[in-house]
């Protein structure tokens, strides 16, 4: 297990506490880090006190700010527009896809989501080697919303 220092950090936001741990606790089978943020608003934060974000992966759905909203001002600032970001929703409608893709998402995941899928593509984007992954594990299938 990679020393606290060496992991990659997540910033997992979703308003549904169930699902930010069962993604918490995939990741950090491997070289992640994860904070979790509750709804749009707490996730800016954030974003805005840790500069060592690697990965945003962003709800659609949630309260102050939706993924959506959160996405395009991440993508406004020159501190965040190269930020891989995942999209994960319930709402697997193709307007949200097209216009999250269009945003700049890195991907677009509908709930219910394999966590192992998402570990997979969190250690894809992030371009972490064999030596650092350790998390490729099976898991249940996250409960749909």
């Amino acid at each position: 297990m990679p020393v606290e220092a060496d992991r990659l950090h997540v910033l997992v936001a979703d308003d549904e506490p169930h699902i930010g741990r069962i993604i918490k606790m995939k990741l950090e089978q491997g070289p992640f880090a994860v904070t979790l943020a509750y709804d749009g608003r707490e996730a800016l934060d954030a974003l805005a006190h840790d500069r060592d974000v690697a990965l945003v992966m962003l709800d659609l759905m949630m309260p102050h700010l939706s993924g959506l909203d959160v996405l395009a001002r991440m993508r406004s600032d020159a501190r965040w527009q190269r930020l891989p970001c995942i999209i994960l929703t319930a709402a697997g409608q193709e307007q949200h896809h097209r216009e999250a893709m269009a945003l700049g998402a890195s991907e677009f995941l509908t709930k219910p989501f394999s966590p192992k899928k998402l570990y997979a593509r969190a250690v894809d984007l992030l371009g972490v080697s064999e030596e650092q992954d350790q998390g490729d594990a099976g898991e249940p299938r996250t409960p749909g919303s």
